[in-house]
Formats: structure tokens, sequence, C-alpha cells
């Protein structure tokens, strides 16, 4: 679809050339705020980073300056943000203790030896290795709009966050300990218990596994996942990977067998739109590189055919992530990350940045 007619604007929500800044999470806060979650660390593999927020009371015009909400001494490397219906947020956490072969083990030109042999004496280091015990899943709450945050407890991972079902029950969906599968999980509460309640299975696991799956629930009650596909063989510019998806009818208890999507890139975002339709967004890193976004009228059918180029203008495939909200009827923020990269061929001369896209959704 020509896409330019729909942009409003570009913008950077924060750049620093310190950091490496990627992954973020995005909700509407019960004052207004919108609320913005993202990692802010030294390089993609950098073995510390922390989870930031920022917020904006101009539904992303401007920004706060980012404030950290989680950081221990391992590295705290995904976040997702959920609404309760009582105004409290959530935001789950996934920490990676590293260990010095995964380093070790990289390409030989996938970082330059001097980083390498930091990251991998870092990691060796006694203080570092004595924080084992933090590796895994962790949920911080907030009563406060998310100014401040409680004390962190285990949870399930979530890239984006979860959904709270209209019959109150936490949904969140999963991948970090599910074995190439997707995990689905629910709890009365954002502290738990966390049960997992059903698993949605990676039809080829021998060549490729699921990861960094977003759920939605829609007008009708049915209740959605959508799936990255990856290659075993790790190439995220396949003409293969396109986004899977199930549903389910029941509040998550089971769900249809996972299918392909026309839809190529990952991973994915859910928005479920004011008018019913539902809006999926996700990151394109094959050339042109950039944001993706398409609508379907029944959240299982996509319209590929009018897929919305939100921007192609990335120097390398090191982009994507976006997350969507629907500021006003008919009108979107896409928040992701993107590398601006003068020398394409050197994916580490700059660092990722956070920015956005503020478009118009077609036939609203």
């Amino acid at each position: 679809m020509p896409s330019d007619r729909l942009i409003i604007r570009h913008a950077t929500v924060f750049r620093d050339p310190a950091y490496y800044c990627a992954w973020p999470a995005l909700v509407r806060a019960a004052d207004g705020d919108l609320l913005l979650a993202f990692i802010r660390t030294e390089h993609h593999m950098y073995p510390d980073g922390a989870v930031v927020t920022m917020r904006s009371r101009d539904n992303g015009a401007t920004w706060s300056e980012p404030v950290v909400a989680f950081d221990t001494p391992i590295d705290d490397r995904e976040c997702g943000l959920t609404l309760m219906p009582d105004g409290r947020i959530a935001i789950h956490v996934w920490s990676t203790f590293w260990q010095a072969e995964h380093f070790t083990c990289l390409p030989f030109d996938a970082y330059p030896p001097e980083l390498i042999r930091a990251w991998v004496k870092q990691v060796s280091a006694p203080a570092y290795r004595a924080e084992a015990a933090r590796h895994g899943g962790w949920i911080i709450v907030s009563n406060d709009h998310g100014r401040t945050w409680s004390t962190p407890v285990r949870g399930p991972d979530s890239v984006h966050g979860g959904i709270v079902l209209r019959n109150g029950t936490l949904l969140t969906a999963g991948y970090r300990n599910d074995g190439g599968h997707i995990g689905i999980y629910t709890a009365p509460a954002p502290v738990g218990p966390w049960t997992k309640t059903a698993e949605v299975r990676c039809p080829t696991p021998t060549t490729h596994h699921f990861g960094e799956p977003h759920v939605a629930q829609l007008p009708s009650g049915r209740v959605i996942v959508m799936i990255r596909y990856t290659a075993r063989q790790y190439d995220d510019r396949r003409p293969d990977l396109h986004l899977w998806e199930s549903f389910s009818d029941d509040n998550g208890q089971t769900w249809s067998p996972p299918f392909r999507t026309p839809l190529l890139g990952f991973p994915p975002h859910l928005t479920v739109l004011r008018d019913g339709r539902v809006l999926c967004t996700y990151g394109y890193r094959r050339a042109p590189f950039g944001e993706r976004a398409a609508l379907s009228p029944d959240g299982v059918t996509w319209d590929a055919a009018n897929e919305i180029v939100l921007r192609d203008d990335n120097g390398n495939h090191d982009l994507g992530y976006p997350a969507s909200i629907e500021v006003s009827p008919g009108t979107i923020l896409s928040v992701y990350y993107q590398k601006p990269a003068f020398n394409p061929a050197d994916i580490h001369e700059h660092k990722a940045c956070i920015m956005s896209t503020l478009w118009r959704v077609p036939g609203a």
C-alpha cells in the first residue's frame, strides 16, 4: 500500500551514543500518560542491561528522561508491560546470566575481539558468578502509574506484556522456558501464582522454533497469539520467516493448531482498534529494512496485499520490536528500535535508539 499519505511524523524518542537501546513496550497508564519501557545497555550482547521507563503526557509528542525501573548485576534484557483494570502496571523482565562460552562461540566477526575478551572477563568474575540465581523471569508492579515499583517476584517472560481477560484472569505468552514452543501462562494477580495453562507447539521443531509471542483478546472473546518464527540455523533475513498464529475460544485453555500467516517479519505486536479491527506491527529485516503493519477484520485473516510500510530507511537489519497504541480514533503511535548506520556493512558503527512513528490507519 502507498503508505506516505498515512504517516504523520517520525521522531526519535531517546538516543544516547553511549547506550544501545532496544525492545520497547508501551501502555497507556490509568492517569492518561503513555508509559514506555525498554532496555538500555552498552551493546546488543552486553552482559549487563537495565529496564528503563519514560512517560509522555501528550500522546508521544514529548517524553520524560529515562528512569531506571529494574537493574540487577546480570543482564536484564527483555521487558513487557501489562495494565490491570484497577490501574496497576506490571513489568515482566527476563534476566540473563551469561556464561563465558556464550561469547567465545560467537562468529569471529560478530564483535571486536577486545569486546569479547572484556565480556568473558566480566562474566567470569566471582562477583558476577555469585548472581546466578537471578537468571530467569521476574515481575515488578507499580501502584502509581509506573513511577515506583515493588520488590520483584518470579513470573513468566513476556516480550511486550500480557492481557487481563474479561473474566479477570491475567494471561501472557512466553517462550524462554518452553523449548522452542510457546507457553501460555495465567495468574489471578501479577504476583501470581502463575500456572502454565497450555502450550502452542512449533510444527517444524527440527528446523525452526517459535518465540517472542504477543496476545490479544478480541471483542468476540477469542484470544489470539501471534508468534515469531525463527530458523535454528539463524538468519533473520530468510524469506520463510512469516509470523505464525493460534487462537483460543475458551480463555486460553485450549488452542487451535498454529498456522502460518502471510505476514513476513517479526516479532509481532497486536493492538485491537476501537473499530474492532486488529493491527499487527512488526519489524522487517530484509531490504529495504524497516517497520511494517497489517490489518485484520477478525484477527485471523490478514490483509497482506495492503501491508503498510511505516518506514523503510534503516541502514541494516538491526531493528524492530514495534509496540503500537491507538492514541486517538484511527491514529496510531508505534515505537520501535532502529540503528542509524551510515555504513550498512558495519552493524556496530552506531548504537540503536528508540524511535516512533505517528500514523493513520487506512479506512478509519
